[in-house]
Formats: C-alpha cells, structure tokens, sequence
C-alpha cells in the first residue's frame, strides 16, 4: 500500500510528546511490512537548523479568497522514508511548534488549516498518489474535511485515517481567525456561534477513526471520556475503532539501555539494585536498599493526577518508603511538590527540569512507578516500566487499564497495582496494598517484577492492525 502520514512531530527529529513517539515508531514498522510509507510535517525552525535540506519541486501556492501562500516543500532521507517538509516561514519558523513558553500561538487555526492544505497540494505536485492518508490530532484534523471538498477528481481512490491521541485538545478557533477555511464553500456546516472545532472536522469527515487503546476508545463515547465529543463519535461508533500504541524496546531496554549503570532481565535482576543506589544517590536520598522507592516521570499538569497525589502527601511519607519526582509543567504543582520536598529531604525528591539519563535511571532504580492519571489515552511509562521491572501503579483508564494487571483481578498474571475511583482516598490505598506486597510478600513481588519484564506490546503488533484497517478501506463499501 501507498500510505501517507500526516502528522506535527516525530520523534529523533522534534518532540513534545507521545505523537512525536508515534510518528516515529508506526511508520517504520510499516515501511518493515514493505509498504510504501511518507511523512509530512512543518519544517519548523528546529528542523531547519538540523538540516539544510534541498527542494522536492518547484514552489507551489495555495490560494484562498482572501490569501494567496507561496511555500516550499522539502525532502530529508531518514531511516529509508521520505519526510517531506512543508516549508512557510511565517508560519512555521518560530521558537515553539504550538506555543511560546505556556501561552499557544493565536494563529494555531491557520496555520495548521494551511499545513493541510499545502499537503493536498504537494502530493499532487509530487505525483504521490496515497492509498491512504493517516492524520494524527487536530493539527492534521482538517485534511479530512479538505479532502471530502476537493474538487480536482486527484484523491478519488484515497481514504483517510483519523487517529486521535488525546481528545482533551481539540484545536477550537474563530471561523473569522481563519483566512484560508473563513470563504471556503462548504465551510458553515462546521461552524458554530462563529467557532469551528478541528478534532470534530476530522471526527465527522475521516473514513475512518483510530484511537491510541482500546479501552480510550470506550471512554470516547462517554461524556466525561469523550471531552464534550461524544454525541459526534457516537455517530461514527461504527468507525471508531482503538489500536494500542507499541513501545520502543530498542530504546526502553534494561539489557541494553546506555543511560543506566548496571544492566539486567527477567532472568537475573541484581543489577536492578545498582541502579536503584545510583537513582537514591543522584536524587539526594539515603541509599538505602530495602526501602523501596516510587517514581514519577511526567508532565506537572492536573491529567496526571496531582489532584489525587498531592493531598495524600503528608499520609504517604508516614510509611516507609521513598518518592522521586521529575517534570515540568504547572507553576502551582511545581511550587507546592518542591516545598514538600525541602520540608522532608530524606525521603522526597523534586527535580523541577527533565532530562533523559534521569527518565531512564528512575525507569530502572525505582521499585514503584506512579501514573494515577485522570485520563490516559495510551501511556508509555507503564510499558517501560514494566520492561524494566519496575511496577506501575495505574488508575483504571484509558490505555493503564489495557496494559497493567491488578493481583486482585488476576492474581496468576498480575504485573501492577491498579485504582479505580478518582480519589485521593483510593491512591493511597493502593500504594498501600504494593507497600505491603513489597514488605510482606517479596516472592510475589518478585514474580510480578519478572511477568512485567516479559510482557511486550510492539509497534509490529499495532502495525498489523492499522494495516488491517487501511486495507478494509480498500474494499468496495
């Protein structure tokens, strides 16, 4: 198949998320399916001062009834796909990809509703012709709806894809603030009070529609899940489907991981417990061996569970146990997390910053990994986490439900400790129930340290999937 992808970032190349891990990881896997796979994406400033990369054809224009866009496409050879760039400086050389500091640039509407349109446009200058065209959130969310629009006969036999990786962003802005959507003909059909939302574009015009797990889909068609969007997925409940992300094992490896002083497996995981003493050194903690330690590598925003973490505090270091933190995010989260930590040194540590050596050194030291989400349409953390032994300690939703196994649900396969009420009360008595498996039963624990390790979730799998979605558009309907 001829499959393109749409797409803001991808990993190794620019990054401020999970998308850029998408980007990067399903791609190649597809490519090692043998298929014919491209990417599209903003030459951003950062791209542009990595590579000084040459043009793909000549310049082309986009036009609207009261803007006319003259852009370059550019073209970078990158482990064997071709990622094209489409390249308007006014638009897409800046500092941030969405924002500046904290605050998102107010042209986020135009310009991403241009970056769709210049794809439109490159591959039919390019003479790309894609069996499919997979978008990624609401950044690409308009090529669906620009494509149904399309007049020119060129993407008669093309499909798209719609894969929503977080629904809390939706990409709403005024209709007026849009120049090249505000005259376009079919336009008022997605207008409303004067505000278009993108991600609902794309809900209602992509063949079909993909989210990062399948229990995020679920929570898609709910209310509270959905972020206001259920009634439009509810209607499209025959094309939605969830396909859970992979993990990249050849960067999330304890045999293997460059970042981390002693390496192990599931086999033998002594080293585990140098890492462990590195992990208490670096982080300013006694190194003390039996006392075990729980990590937290994330975004400081109230989605990954602050709310419910931050009021247990005080009750939490009563017990035995040590707690690491590293992110950045929130100022409100990030005052109130470092002045818990200069009231209680010896057990709590704050690294206000991030860095990947410590990501990957928590990942491998720590006994315990937290991700008490709100929501989490996939997550990544638990999967490294339990590659390297490290159990994870979830709330119930979104992909933490598909990937972690609670010892009272099943206790023969268990490889986490799982919570489900949205509660400070019920974290606590779950970090309560691993403190004692860990304290009291350390066999147990072992044995669920080491079914973490051999659990595997591959972007080969998940390739297979949307292979097989991309294919089922190619039947006559």
């Amino acid at each position: 198949m001829n499959i393109v992808f749409a797409i803001s970032e991808v990993e190794d190349l620019v990054k401020t998320g999970g998308l850029a891990d998408v980007g990067k990881a399903l791609p190649l896997a597809l490519k090692g399916m043998a298929h014919d796979v491209c990417i599209f994406m903003p030459y951003y400033r950062a791209i542009a001062e990595q590579f000084s990369l040459s043009e793909s054809c000549t310049s082309q224009t986009v036009f609207a009834q009261s803007k006319v866009y003259h852009y370059t496409v550019r073209q970078l050879d990158w482990h064997g796909i071709t990622i094209y760039f489409i390249d308007y400086p006014e638009y897409f050389d800046r500092d941030g990809l969405y924002n500046n500091a904290y605050e998102g640039y107010r042209d986020n509407g135009e310009r991403f509703s241009f970056f769709c349109a210049a794809i439109l446009n490159a591959l039919q200058a390019l003479s790309i012709q894609p069996d499919v065209i997979h978008c990624h959130d609401w950044h690409t969310a308009m090529l669906p709806y620009l494509m149904r629009n399309d007049n020119t006969g060129y993407f008669a036999d093309t499909r798209t894809v719609f894969t929503i990786h977080n629904a809390a962003f939706q990409g709403v802005h005024r209709i007026d603030e849009i120049p090249l959507l505000h005259h376009h003909p079919a336009i008022s059909s997605q207008v409303h009070g004067g505000y278009i939302n993108l991600l609902q574009s794309a809900i209602e015009c992509a063949d079909k529609v993909t989210t990062v797990s399948p229990n995020y889909a679920e929570e898609l068609l709910t209310d509270l899940g959905s972020h206001g969007l259920h009634e439009r997925l509810m209607q499209r409940q025959r094309d939605l489907s969830g396909i859970l992300n992979g993990c990249d094992y050849s960067q999330w490896d304890p045999m293997t991981d460059k970042y981390i002083p002693a390496h192990f497996n599931s086999d033998d995981i002594s080293g585990k417990a140098d890492c462990k003493h590195q992990l208490q050194g670096q982080s300013g903690l006694p190194q003390a061996p039996d006392i075990p330690v729980f990590g937290m590598v994330c975004r400081l925003t109230e989605q990954k569970g602050f709310g419910y973490l931050i009021p247990i505090l005080d009750r939490l270091i009563r017990h035995k146990l040590q707690l690491v933190i590293i992110g950045t995010g929130d100022p409100s989260v990030c005052q109130d997390l470092g002045e818990f930590a200069e009231q209680h040194p010896q057990q709590f540590s704050f690294i206000n910053g991030f860095s990947t050596e410590h990501a990957h050194l928590i990942e491998a030291g720590a006994d315990f990994f937290l991700m008490p989400s709100q929501f989490e349409p996939c997550g990544l953390n638990q999967m490294y986490s339990l590659a390297y032994g490290t159990v994870p300690i979830v709330r119930a939703v979104g992909g933490l439900k598909d990937t972690v196994i609670d010892p009272e649900d099943n206790p023969v396969d268990a490889t986490g400790f799982v919570f489900h009420q949205p509660s400070p009360e019920a974290l606590l008595n779950c970090i309560r129930r691993a403190l004692l498996a860990y304290y009291e039963c350390p066999a147990s624990f072992r044995a669920m340290q080491q079914r973490g390790m051999q659990t595997r979730f591959t972007w080969q799998a998940s390739a297979q999937q949307y292979l097989a979605l991309y294919q089922s558009l190619q039947q006559p309907q």
